[in-house]
């Protein structure tokens, strides 16, 4: 009998999390009480019991002075009130992926809409998540209750739909179908955990290959019994708390048996129930002909991890040696994503891998194998790690397709939506392509893995404002990167918070638009001219005092200084004159001739090059007054030189 066991079998976080605490609590002297059985396992209840932790069936249980632990299930609201009323300690070891539930079901309840549970009603889980929201709620065990849940009631508006995390993924998805036909935009929420989908998946697969599965765990553990029914489905199952409980008539006729557990099974548990299968997979009769023929033969099926040795390799393939009768062939398809890589550059003769089987032919005596698929696989369990506890993951970002980026991590396919590609939306995100990035997983579901740029962005985001908030102050200079382009204004990037360069702070000459000054991109020197910490605004200058042309034309033109100069513009009491970029000087009217001048433009014209006097200067209000009267000769004296000529 070949024993295959179930890579995701065993605690699940959630459960690992809230056992581990109580332990941690009973190994510091504490004395601790669980709101009810903290898990659905009798023998891990027993264990915790021993050490000194009590079960309490209410909080009017609980003995004084012990401290709360609550189990991953979690509890309703009002529980928390009502420990807090008494005292008592709390430790909360509610499942991070209830806690979500919780959240979306107190969200619900807020908006006024009605929240619907698929699950079981009498699951404390469930419970504490009705005990979260305060409006309409309904539970719903599969799509028959469904229908006949909706039918009488009109609750196909503002729905908000949410799943037991343990509850069984194919009713899940029929629900969820149905749901999205007979409602009007339902807002719902896909909450059943990655280990539940793991394991319903994996005992779904493993269940159709063995002639039996033995799933372990609590016979009142929900998981458990869900893991049962799907493996039933497919083979004969048998469902065992303890290995006590397995004979061998359950084995006789075996050839393959799968081995999952529920996420309330303790690894003992597990490693006890292999061990006693093991001894009545004992041959006690076999003869070393036997045994040899048995040691050419080991048996290979679809999904089944082998460790092989490579025995000779071509541009396209490798063949290799696992230990059975069948020839052992990997495409270099199924090595790597490189289309231009050749095998003779990944592997070499002697080489071991580990692979798994993908088909077995038994007619042509081969055996395909993958180890891009065997790493997809650990990169798939990795994935669903990281989504619990919110670790990053570095992934290599292979093409941008439409809605978003394709990324590989360990061989597994991760998606991140454009929405989640860049810190901004609508942001250029194509420039990652073939780039190594760190992201979070958002969403582990099955095959279904979504990942965030964002989520990394965003939290660096917030650590560098705190920290550009801790040390800016007024007059500080930084290198900041132009982000975004106003009619009034130019946003610029200081690291992590944008600050506004006023247009008139981007250049001493009158512009009419930022973009005449800088571009988005660009990398400027500006400094801070003014805070408003209260609502994280940051004003900043751009122009700088040595470039300012009043201080040149101070130092340059003194009173009584003559030049020549281009008329700028013309208007009804005189013309302005170009001075210096961003000065101008006006001619008034009855500056312009010695002789009475009735319209300015009768006599200048925009263009026309004057010589001028200046003639005075209002620093203060930026005024400056130009004579070209004053460079003309008096009438009469004027008169008098003609005279004398005429006389001579």
């Amino acid at each position: 009998m070949n024993i295959v066991k179930a890579k995701s079998a065993g605690f699940c976080f959630g459960v690992d999390r809230a056992v581990q605490l109580t332990y941690d609590l009973l190994k510091e002297g504490r004395r601790v009480a669980t709101l009810g059985p903290l898990i659905h396992n009798p023998q891990c209840i027993a264990d915790l019991e021993s050490k000194g932790a009590f079960t309490a069936r209410s909080i009017e249980d609980i003995p004084q002075g012990c401290e709360v632990v609550i189990r991953s299930h979690g509890v309703p609201h009002a529980v928390y009130e009502a420990l807090r009323q008494k005292g008592f300690a709390v430790h909360d070891a509610t499942c991070p992926f209830v806690r979500k539930i919780q959240k979306i079901a107190q969200k619900c309840g807020d908006e006024g809409k009605t929240l619907l549970i698929a699950g079981d009603a009498s699951h404390p889980e469930v419970q504490g998540i009705m005990g979260h929201t305060c409006g309409e709620v309904f539970v719903f065990a599969d799509l028959a209750e469904l229908k006949r849940l909706m039918m009488p009631r009109n609750v196909q508006k503002d729905v908000i739909v949410v799943a037991q995390t343990t509850f069984e993924v194919k009713k899940w998805l029929e629900c969820r179908d149905f749901l999205k036909k007979v409602c009007t935009n339902p807002s719902i929420f896909d909450t059943i955990c990655n280990a539940t989908w793991a394991r319903q998946q994996e005992a779904e697969e493993l269940s159709r290959e063995c002639d039996l599965m033995v799933v372990i765990g609590g016979r009142h553990s929900s998981n458990t019994q869900k893991l049962f029914a799907v493996a039933a489905k497919h083979t004969r199952a048998v469902l065992a708390e303890t290995a006590e409980e397995l004979t061998e008539e359950m084995f006789r006729g075996v050839h393959r048996a799968g081995v999952t557990a529920g996420a309330s099974t303790p690894s003992p548990i597990i490693e006890e129930v292999l061990s006693k299968m093991s001894e009545v997979n004992h041959e006690e009769n076999m003869n070393f002909g036997e045994m040899l023929e048995q040691s050419f033969n080991t048996p290979v099926y679809r999904n089944k991890e082998v460790r092989g040795t490579v025995i000779s390799v071509t541009p396209s393939e490798a063949i290799v040696d696992i230990g059975a009768k069948s020839t052992g062939i990997v495409h270099i398809s199924e090595m790597t994503d490189d289309p231009s890589a050749k095998m003779e550059d990944l592997v070499k003769k002697g080489d071991e891998l580990d692979l798994v089987v993908m088909k077995v032919n038994d007619q042509e005596g081969t055996t395909q194998l993958s180890r891009k698929r065997l790493e997809a696989s650990k990169g798939q369990e990795e994935a669903a790690k990281a989504c619990e506890d919110g670790t990053e993951l570095e992934v290599l970002v292979t093409e941008a397709v439409k809605g978003g980026l394709v990324a590989l991590y360990k061989g597994l396919k991760v998606f991140i939506p454009a929405s989640q590609a860049t810190l901004r939306r609508g942001e250029d995100y194509s420039g990652l392509v073939r780039k190594k990035i760190n992201i979070k997983i958002i969403e582990c579901s099955g095959r279904r893995v979504i990942g965030s740029v964002r989520a990394v962005l965003s939290a660096e985001a917030d650590a560098a404002k705190e920290k550009f908030w801790a040390e800016v102050e007024v007059g500080k200079h930084y290198t900041g990167t132009v982000k975004s382009l106003m009619n009034y204004g130019a946003f610029v990037d200081i690291g992590g918070v944008d600050g506004l360069v006023h247009i008139s702070e981007l250049s001493w000459n009158r512009i009419k638009h930022p973009s005449e000054v800088v571009s988005v991109g660009d990398q400027v020197e500006v400094y801070v001219k003014d805070l408003d910490a209260e609502n994280k605004k940051v004003s900043l200058g751009f122009k700088k005092a040595e470039d300012d042309p009043w201080a040149k034309f101070k130092a340059e033109y003194p009173i009584g200084t003559v030049f020549t100069a281009p008329v700028v513009s013309i208007t009804k009491f005189g013309a302005f004159v170009r001075i210096l970029p961003g000065i101008d000087g006006l001619v008034h009217i009855s500056e312009i001739s010695r002789d009475r001048v009735e319209k300015v433009s009768d006599v200048l014209s925009v263009g026309q090059e004057v010589t001028v006097k200046l003639i005075g200067v209002d620093f203060d209000n930026k005024r400056i007054s130009l004579s070209m009267k004053a460079l003309q000769e008096p009438a009469e004296d004027a008169e008098a030189e003609d005279a004398e000529e005429t006389e001579e």
